[in-house]
């Protein structure tokens, strides 16, 4: 894996950027049924706490007089909010279950998601509209499949960058086009990627990522 450290990804291991091994048939069709059953209860549970949050956010309203107590709730909810996926790591859906270990399925999924970020990032900003997205987050159930080396090879080739990021959990990239319209954040340059089999099948090879990172170097930012 890659730290990022000193404004560049210092190279740590290759297990994290690859493609997780297959799961067992038993075990997906498992995953699948406690999916179908237990993830509307999810949800369910997931709208009540929204509810709850509005109702308790109206009146704390009363108590924002306190010094420091806006602040202190924000980072609460936003702690909270972290913690809280709508996709828990066991589902399964049913194109998951059907596809398990196709190589082709999972990196046409991470291409449609980047697709979707890229159509919506390199959108002109339209006048008192919000601005596009200069940041994307790839969740790791989207490229369990290929790893994330793929993803940051794929987005690299449509113009995002690679941020600071666990790729067991999720994948962080930037757009670097913001960079080159003068926007705050990391700068034009992308990263460069070995391709699969330089360090390992699917992995990033050492020195990869490299100081060029879309960061600036050490001492000049």
């Amino acid at each position: 894996m890659y730290a990022y450290r000193d404004s560049t990804f210092v190279y740590e291991g290759q297990q994290q950027w690859r493609a997780e091994p297959d799961r067992p048939g038993w075990q997906l069709w498992l995953r699948f049924v406690l999916t179908v059953l237990v993830l509307p209860v999810w949800w369910l549970l997931l709208l009540v706490i929204a509810l709850a949050a509005l109702v308790v956010a109206m009146f704390a309203e009363i108590l924002t007089v306190i010094p420091g107590f806006e602040r202190g709730a924000e980072r609460a909810m936003d702690a909270v909010i972290g913690k809280i996926s709508l996709w828990p790591r066991w589902a399964v859906t049913w194109p998951e279950l059907n596809h398990e270990g196709d190589t082709a399925f999972h990196a046409a999924r991470v291409d449609a998601y980047l697709d979707k970020w890229t159509k919506r990032a390199a959108r002109p900003k339209a006048p008192k509209k919000p601005a596009p997205p200069t940041e994307c987050e790839v969740p790791w159930r989207t490229y369990r499949g290929v790893g994330g080396s793929y993803v940051v090879e794929a987005a690299a080739r449509r113009g995002w960058e690679l941020r600071p990021s666990d790729p067991a959990e999720e994948i962080r990239l930037w757009w670097s086009a913001a960079s080159a319209a003068g926007a705050t954040g990391p700068g034009v340059a992308g990263p460069g990627v070995a391709g699969p089999g330089a360090g390992g099948p699917g992995a990033p090879g050492p020195g990869a990522f490299g100081p060029a990172t879309g960061y600036p170097p050490a001492g000049t930012a």
